[in-house]
């Protein structure tokens, strides 16, 4: 990985890396490896279909791939015997290949929230709904919360 600024300095280091250093995890090297050569071989084999792919597993010939949905799933069902002769040709034992629709995979990593922005109106109906409830232990929870988000708004406005 390349920061820009920092030369060719290596600023962090890989899965593969980490894996190197561990002594209980060493043994998933070959495994990681090998899955990450047959996703790079995937990927080369149909580059504009495999990039929202990811390769989960290929035991005994049979590759399993986790797609970001249904309809990805149905266009690459199409493609999957280009992929398995590409494969085959490249090395690769697949006699077989399954999907996995994984919904989770096409859900973007963060999800902005934004900040319900009330007029000048309305901050004033809050502040008048807090002075007009009555004053009783059931409203004083409710009373100090309209109140406070009304003074927060206004300090934002």
């Amino acid at each position: 990985m390349h920061v820009y600024g920092t030369r060719n300095t290596q600023t962090s280091f890989d899965v593969f890396d980490f894996l190197r250093k561990n002594d209980r995890l060493a043994s998933l090297l070959p495994t990681a490896t090998r899955i990450a050569r047959l996703q790079h071989d995937c990927a080369g084999a149909l580059p504009a279909m495999f990039s929202n792919c990811d390769v989960l597993s290929f035991q005994e010939g049979v590759l399993v791939l986790a797609v970001p949905s249904s309809a990805v799933a149905a266009r690459l069902k199409q493609q999957l015997p280009k992929l398995q002769a590409t494969l085959q040709q490249r090395g690769w034992q697949v006699e077989s290949v399954r999907l996995k629709v994984q919904v989770a995979r096409a859900m973007p990593p963060q999800v902005q929230m934004r900040t319900l922005e009330l007029p000048p109106v309305a901050v004033d109906a809050f502040e008048q709904l807090g002075n007009a409830l009555p004053d009783t232990p059931q409203n004083a929870t409710l009373i100090a919360a309209i109140k406070n988000m009304a003074a927060k708004r206004r300090q934002e406005g």
